[in-house]
C-alpha cells in the first residue's frame, strides 16, 4: 500500500482548497465606498432684465424738458444697471399717435412705460385697460388707474424763486412770456412767476404770449422777440426748446430759462434756470417694479424732494440777490413759505385766497386765472 503517498496527496489538495477559497473570499471581499461626487451644478438662469418704456413729445436735444426726462432715464440705467433695459420713442405728438406707441411698447414685453407729458393722459389710460398687467406713469396729468400712476413736480416753486431775480434784474419793469398751452401746469407756473416778482419790485409786470405748442423753435422765438418789442428786459418761457434764451441774447436783454440749464445759448443773458430733477424718481419706481411692490400713487415733489433745482447765476446777478433766492428757496423746502400764501387776488381785482391762508393742493391743480401783475387775458 502506497499510504504515505496517498496521504501526502490529500494534505497538497486540502492546501490548494484553502488557498483558492481564500482567493474567492478575497475576490468577494467589498472594497470601502467612496463619497458619491455629484455632477457640476448647472449655472442659475440669468434674470429677465425688466424691460422700461418711456414716450417724449419732443426730440431729446440736448436742453429742455425731454432732455431732463431722458437724462433721469439714464440715471436709472446707471443706477440699476443690467436689471433693467430701456426703450425710448422721442417727438411723439400727443393723440392718437400716442395711443400707437404706447400700445405697441406694452405689446412688445415693456411692463413699465412713462408717458411723459400732458396731452398722453387720455391714451395712456385708455391702452392701460387692455394690459392689466403692464403698468404706466403718467407725468403731469390727473387721471389715474389701478395701473397707472400719475406723478409731477412742484414747478410753481421754481417760477416763484426765477421771479425774484427778474424782479430784481429788470429795468422797465416787464418781463416776457413764452407759454405753450393754458392748462393749470402752466398758469399756476405763471402766477407763481408774477408772485415773486412783484415780492421784490411791486410795480413788476408780466406779458404772456401763448404758441400753443410745447416744442415749435420758430414760433417760440417769434413770441421772444414780440416780447421784447412790447418792453420786456428778460424773458421766460415754458415751452421745450432753448429759443427764447437764444432770442435774448440776440437782442441784448435778459433770460431765465425752464427745464434745464440753457447758459450755452446765451452766456451773457442766461440768468439762471428752474431745473426739473427725474433721476431719483425714476429710480425708486423701477425698483419697486423689480421688487414687484409697484402701486399707483399720485407724486408731486418739490425742493425738499430734489425734484426742482436753481441752475448756478450768471455772474451779473447781484450776490444779495443770489442769497435771497438761495433763503426763500430753503424756506420752501422747509414748509416755512408757499409761493401761494394769501391775499391771492387775480388781474381783475377780485380776491381768490385771504391773507394768512395758504393755497391747497386741490386748488392749485385747478387754477384757470391770471393773478396781479399779469396783463391780459387767459385764454379759454
Amino acid at each position: 500500500m502506497h499510504v504515505p503517498h496517498r496521504r501526502k496527496a490529500l494534505v497538497a489538495a486540502a492546501a490548494l482548497c484553502a488557498v483558492m477559497l481564500g482567493t474567492i473570499a478575497g475576490c468577494g471581499k467589498e472594497e470601502p465606498k467612496k463619497a458619491a461626487v455629484a455632477p457640476p451644478a448647472a449655472p442659475a438662469p440669468a434674470q429677465e432684465a425688466l424691460k422700461v418704456g418711456y414716450l417724449y413729445v419732443s426730440p431729446i436735444g440736448d436742453a429742455g424738458w425731454t432732455f431732463q426726462h431722458d437724462s433721469g432715464r439714464k440715471e436709472m440705467e446707471k443706477a440699476l444697471g443690467a436689471k433693467v433695459t430701456t426703450k425710448y420713442v422721442e417727438s411723439v405728438p400727443e393723440g392718437a399717435d400716442a395711443e400707437r406707441v404706447i400700445r405697441e411698447l406694452a405689446q412688445s414685453g415693456h411692463t413699465l412705460i412713462f408717458t411723459t407729458s400732458f396731452g398722453y393722459m387720455n391714451p395712456t389710460i385708455k391702452v392701460a385697460k387692455d394690459f392689466p398687467n403692464v403698468h404706466f406713469e403718467h407725468a403731469t396729468g390727473y387721471k389715474s388707474d389701478a395701473n397707472v400712476g400719475i406723478y409731477n413736480a412742484r414747478f410753481y416753486e421754481g417760477r416763484y424763486l426765477a421771479g425774484i431775480v427778474a424782479g430784481k434784474m429788470t429795468k422797465t419793469n416787464t418781463a416776457g412770456y413764452v407759454a405753450a398751452f393754458p392748462i393749470p401746469e402752466v398758469v399756476m407756473g405763471i402766477n407763481a412767476f408774477a408772485r415773486g416778482m412783484r415780492s421784490v419790485n411791486p410795480k413788476a409786470a408780466v406779458k404772456v404770449i401763448w404758441v400753443n405748442s410745447w416744442f415749435d423753435p420758430g414760433r417760440e422765438s417769434e413770441a421772444a422777440n414780440t416780447l421784447v418789442s412790447q418792453g420786456a428786459d428778460v424773458l421766460t418761457h415754458h415751452t421745450d426748446s432753448t429759443a427764447a434764451v437764444q432770442a435774448a441774447e440776440a437782442k441784448k436783454v435778459y433770460a431765465i430759462a425752464y427745464h434745464s440749464d440753457m447758459s450755452k445759448y446765451g452766456p451773457n443773458a442766461h440768468l439762471t434756470a428752474v431745473t426739473h430733477q427725474w433721476g431719483n424718481y425714476y429710480t425708486k419706481v423701477v425698483q419697486s417694479q423689480l421688487d414687484g411692490k409697484w402701486a399707483p400713487d399720485n407724486v408731486w415733489g418739490g425742493i425738499k424732494d430734489g425734484m426742482i433745482k436753481m441752475a448756478p447765476f450768471n455772474k451779473v446777478v447781484p450776490q444779495d440777490v443770489q442769497d435771497l433766492v438761495n433763503k426763500t428757496a430753503a424756506d420752501i423746502g422747509a414748509g416755512t413759505f408757499h409761493p401761494f400764501t394769501g391775499p391771492v387776488k387775480d388781474n381783475a381785482g377780485k380776491e381768490r385766497l385771504a391773507a394768512g391762508t395758504v393755497m391747497d393742493d386741490a386748488t392749485l391743480s385747478k387754477m384757470d386765472y391770471y393773478v396781479e401783475g399779469v396783463q391780459g387775458q387767459l385764454p379759454k
